[in-house]
């Protein structure tokens, strides 16, 4: 039986197109990394749920969200330095890709010292404890931690860019290791504060901030000291003239990426204002428990985006076919999957952070069917951006977040339905979608896109 898995793991790994191996071998990375990485950002949530409280864990699960906004800080260059590294790559343009490279690094650190030195100026004047519904003593408390977050956030924009270049060079296997030393080093670093700081909101954010910046900042020294050596940032390097060039195609991602953060962010603002910052957390868990499922799906989508441009470039579509079916076939037993987690939910809440946090049953059923939605559309929108044909993905985007927002208020005023009736409100903006990228793939492959959707 061992000598049986063993072969076939080898046929698995060895057989088949060289682009489908390099894709195979990262989502086996992939998994074993994510399973690494689940576990440890399991053990976080109640051992920070205890060391502080449900209340306190909300308005930290809050704040961040809000904070998350500064990721459309890099206007979309970042995904623009993912598709045109990829293709300087597959070129054998190298000092094209050190230039796209130098260009990105330069131009989001420009940006980034600018947002900080805006936000250091008027944080003092942001009420930070009625903006998170929180007891007013805690807003020296909360501003102060808002402060931190945001630099350590701004900072991590500039040097996670080599998760970029990471995914761009089709290893996305590599940058999710970043993930699980993130996550590990704030575990092992709130559990020694729960053995020896009393209950601090501030340096929870603290610790696990700084961790988003330390591993990426080290990698950074790594990789361009090692393998991307050849691609170290550099002043001569730097050609804002191409910043227009990953522009063109990253102003889109960026608009894409501001209405998803707007759809996606929102949620936990408007439960905390219509219900208090402790519902944010049932609807946290509920949202990571089913994560897992959207993770693993990801994991297998994404050493795709950049194989499918580096197939584009060179005119292999059958290729793109076949992988895509195979892909909506695994999509296929996700969907078993999932209903096995939501039969079994309400027995893993109680076993995970215990009896005290009541996650509705409603909350997971709705749950479930979000990410469904999600990983369903992504299949074909990984195909959309790889193709940098965005233009539908970006009108629609911004509907979806207005009518996002419009309907989770809506659903939340009446107070019937609970932090259900936000993530409900996501799932109907989101369900056209479900209908309109794998059109546009189509479309695409066939070469009869017009208009809008070969744009």
């Amino acid at each position: 039986m061992i000598s049986r898995i063993s072969n076939y793991v080898s046929r698995y790994l060895t057989e088949g197109h060289s682009r489908t191996l390099k894709a195979k071998k990262n989502i086996v990375g992939l998994f074993s990394l994510r399973a690494l990485s689940t576990i440890v950002s399991f053990l976080l949530v109640p051992l920070t749920l205890n060391y502080l409280n449900p209340t306190r864990y909300g308005i930290w699960l809050t704040l961040t969200s809000m904070i998350t906004w500064i990721t459309v800080l890099d206007v979309g260059l970042g995904a623009g330095l993912r598709n045109k590294f990829t293709e300087a790559v597959a070129r054998g343009e190298t000092e094209l890709a050190r230039s796209y490279v130098s260009t990105s690094y330069a131009f989001i650190s420009l940006v980034i010292a600018l947002a900080m030195l805006a936000f250091l100026a008027i944080n003092p004047m942001l009420h930070w404890a009625t903006l998170l519904n929180s007891p007013i003593e805690m807003e020296a408390e909360l501003s102060s931690l808002a402060g931190i977050v945001f630099t350590f956030f701004c900072l991590r924009l500039v040097f996670g860019l080599i998760g970029t270049i990471l995914t761009a060079d089709q290893r996305p296997a590599m940058n999710n290791l970043l993930e699980v030393l993130t996550n590990v080093f704030s575990l092992l670093v709130i559990y020694i504060m729960t053995k020896t700081v009393q209950s601090s909101l501030f340096w929870v954010g603290f610790v696990i901030s700084s961790a988003t910046v330390l591993v990426p900042l080290v990698a950074n020294f790594w990789f361009f000291n090692g393998k991307y050596a050849r691609y170290i940032p550099s002043f001569r390097y730097v050609k804002f003239s191409y910043v227009r060039e990953l522009m063109s195609l990253g102003v889109q991602f960026f608009i894409i990426q501001m209405a998803a953060l707007f759809i996606f962010s929102t949620s936990n603002f408007i439960i905390t204002q219509f219900y208090g910052p402790a519902e944010v957390t049932p609807f946290n868990i509920a949202f990571k428990y089913f994560g897992i499922m959207l993770s693993v799906f990801l994991m297998i989508l994404t050493p795709f985006w950049s194989a499918y441009t580096e197939a584009l470039v060179k005119g292999d579509r059958e290729w793109i076919e076949r992988t895509n079916r195979k892909l909506k076939n695994i999509w296929y037993l996700m969907v078993l999957a999932v209903i096995a987690m939501v039969l079994i939910a309400d027995r893993v809440y109680a076993l995970w952070v215990g009896n005290e946090i009541h996650v509705p049953y409603s909350l997971s059923v709705t749950m479930a069917l979000y990410i469904l939605i999600i990983s369903w559309c992504s299949i074909f929108s990984f195909f959309v951006n790889s193709a940098g044909k965005l233009r539908l993905q970006l009108w629609a985007a911004v509907i979806i977040a207005i009518e996002n927002v419009a309907l989770s208020v809506m659903f939340a005023k009446s107070h019937t339905w609970g932090s259900t009736g936000v993530i409900l409100s996501t799932c109907i903006a989101l369900f056209p979608s479900c209908f309109l990228w794998p059109i546009q793939m189509k479309k695409l492959l066939r070469g009869t896109a017009t208009g809008i959707w070969a744009k």
